[in-house]
């Protein structure tokens, strides 16, 4: 009896070992819930949404100079507590976010005793995870380096991804890239290869086959870190976070990543939704962080010409800037971009005439500045004016001093944590100089938005400079934005770099090859796409050549929103998506990326029974290089439903 009861207990003993193995968190309305575990020495994580699985196990841990956290790991102990609050921006999808979470902390233990705590918040569709490591005092250690992470996403075999394979580095134009400026692939298998060997750039789109979708991200990410990525697909481990190239920046700082101790890393971002809508509507990038400094100034929203994209390099002179002021103050917009080689082309003393002169017009001047150091071989200038602290100083106090509103920063070409560490240096010099800061040629924003209140946007796609290089592009431009809503801009604001509206990519409108998207697929683009200072490449000739309601849209183009609803769609095929502006007024806009004609219903019950204003494409004719817009008024159902047509590569707009 005594033998028997001995076995009892050591068999509830082992049960209790186990259990004590595990953790699990979910959300406020209990359908997301992440489940940990840490068998056989490796904590692992799996994520179910309304009973269905959306990540299979999924590896956790690091690995760093003063430990190994990722093998021979112990669960030692997990708490949970409820996160409640409000914030408020003006440069995202959305200007107020009252966030409720659950939080799980799992403390874990290496072989070596030392301590690894995972923190987990958990709201309704959003699971943001990061790591903390505190002083190792049986070490006697102050800072750290960590060297990779063994984090994965393992998905369900059934699922198939959209997303994006990152550069080699040192490649490209004069050896900027990587620069998030890759061609996506749609709904492709999990175990293709990346087309350069080299992994996939944030944020990634998965179809979890009928279950639903789930969209992979980083946010948080400063001078405290590097930018990673996801390696290539390894089946029954999924996708694991990469660290930058050591070849990228010539080789010149480290992939691994500096810390003082103690430390939390960047959040890891999981959206999870049974349709689309939450993809597209997350705020996560912004509910986990914090500004990092006060705004000096109340930064200005609005639209700005860009001459260089239509005309190029031989634009950034006097007159043709002039005549670029000359069109902002016609449309209403508050800003020009005077784009690269100013320096040379224009001259400093110049470009404070033209500084005054657009003043006097009510438009503000943006600069362009390489960002260049030594890093590539980009010759545009004007350069070597970012790269220093000192020479930001110089450059900065100048364009305060001649009333300058903000600075485009081109050419990074790394995600190296020292240059990280210059993206975060430009912004908070800036802010010290009331600029706001636009990045081209760059990574991913990681919370920026929230995180520097002078940052504006990063380019980060395959953007509008493409359509004018190669018809290729022309031609796959209703691809990639229709793609960008559920990965790219879901995640950040996006400076795509144009409502384009000359019908040909060249100065007169006659030559070179053609635009393929119509005129209303372009102007519902500006609702579709979000950025908080928006391009409209409008031209001199656009005044005289687009019909009155075209132009009086363009006029009020909206880039504040107080909220964002996705209404329907499909990653790279359509989308259509609806805006509230701050004063109250709804705008749909509908893009249509594929060669065929569509009739859908929509749902609108933010428009029930009122007649708006409708925007559409009339179907094109056999001599018409692109369909003719048109606008007319539509009565939307008392039930919300309203059916409308969009055109191949063709749009519609709403609006109240």
């Amino acid at each position: 009896m005594k033998q028997r009861l001995t076995a009892i207990s050591i068999a509830i003993m082992s049960v209790v070992v186990t259990m004590a193995q595990t953790a699990s968190v979910t959300s406020p309305d209990g359908k997301l819930q992440v489940n940990i575990d840490c068998q056989n020495g490796q904590p692992t994580y799996t994520v179910n949404y309304d009973g269905k699985s959306m990540l299979t196990p999924s590896a956790l841990g690091l690995k760093a100079d003063i430990g190994d956290f990722s093998k021979q790991m112990k669960l030692k102990d997990s708490r949970q507590s409820k996160v409640d609050r409000n914030y408020t921006m003006t440069r995202t999808k959305m200007s107020a976010k009252h966030y409720v979470a659950n939080q799980l902390d799992v403390e874990l233990e290496n072989a070596d005793g030392l301590p690894l705590t995972v923190t987990f918040l958990v709201s309704d569709n959003d699971i943001a995870f990061r790591y903390s490591l505190t002083r190792a005092k049986q070490k006697d250690r102050f800072s750290a380096v960590i060297t990779a992470e063994a984090t994965s996403f393992n998905f369900p075999d059934a699922a198939t991804s959209f997303i994006c394979p990152q550069s080699k580095p040192m490649v490209g134009f004069a050896a900027t890239k990587p620069s998030y400026e890759e061609e996506y692939k749609a709904d492709a298998p999990l175990n293709q290869r990346s087309a350069f060997g080299e992994g996939y750039t944030f944020p990634c789109l998965f179809h979890i086959g009928n279950d639903g979708w789930v969209l992979v991200s980083e946010t948080g990410t400063g001078s405290n870190y590097c930018g990673t990525h996801l390696s290539d697909y390894e089946q029954g481990r999924g996708y694991t976070i990469a660290f930058p190239n050591e070849k990228e920046m010539r080789g010149v700082g480290s992939s691994a990543v500096g810390i003082a101790l103690p430390f939390s890393t960047p959040w890891r971002t999981i959206t999870v939704g049974a349709t689309l809508k939450p993809i597209v509507e997350t705020t996560v990038a912004y509910d986990v962080v914090e500004p990092l400094y006060e705004p000096k100034t109340n930064y200005r929203p609005g639209r700005y010409t860009w001459g260089w994209l239509i005309w190029q390099d031989g634009s950034t002179i006097y007159d043709d800037q002039i005549k670029m002021i000359d069109v902002a103050a016609a449309m209403g917009y508050e800003y020009t971009l005077v784009d690269a080689l100013w320096d040379t082309q224009i001259g400093r003393n110049r470009v404070e005439q033209l500084s005054k002169y657009a003043q006097g017009k009510g438009v503000r001047l943006l600069l362009w500045y390489n960002s260049n150091g030594s890093w590539n071989d980009a010759p545009q200038g004007p350069r070597h004016g970012m790269s220093t602290a000192i020479a930001r100083e110089r450059e900065m106090a100048w364009m305060e001093k001649i009333g300058v509103a903000g600075i485009k920063v081109d050419f990074f070409g790394s995600d190296k944590q020292q240059m990280i560490q210059l993206y975060e240096d430009i912004l908070s010099d800036a802010n010290r100089h009331g600029l706001q800061v636009i990045f081209h040629g760059c990574t991913l924003p990681r919370g920026w938005e929230r995180m520097y209140p002078n940052f504006v946007a990063s380019e980060a796609v395959l953007a509008s400079e493409n359509v004018f290089f190669s018809e290729h592009h022309a031609k796959q431009e209703g691809f990639e934005l229709t793609m960008h809503p559920f990965g790219r801009n879901a995640v950040a604001a996006t400076d795509w770099g144009g409502v384009m509206m000359n019908h040909h990519m060249s100065r007169d409108n006659k030559s070179r090859h053609q635009r393929y998207t119509s005129d209303i697929f372009e102007m519902a683009s500006s609702i579709v796409l979000q950025t908080s200072v928006n391009c409209v490449a409008i031209y001199p000739n656009n005044l005289e050549e687009l019909d009155k309601f075209e132009l009086d849209f363009l006029r009020e183009i909206p880039t504040t929103w107080s909220e964002t609803q996705f209404i329907d769609g499909y990653p790279t095929r359509f989308v259509v998506m609806a805006r509230r502006t701050t004063d109250g007024h709804w705008y749909v806009g509908g893009l249509n990326g594929t060669q065929e004609k569509m009739t859908i219903t929509l749902s609108l019950p933010m428009m029930a029974g009122k007649t708006v204003r409708y925007y559409t494409d009339k179907q094109k004719k056999k001599d018409e290089l692109l369909p003719t817009p048109e606008l007319k008024t539509l009565k939307i159902g008392a039930d919300g439903k309203a059916k409308v047509t969009m055109q191949p590569m063709g749009g519609i707009i709403l609006a109240e």
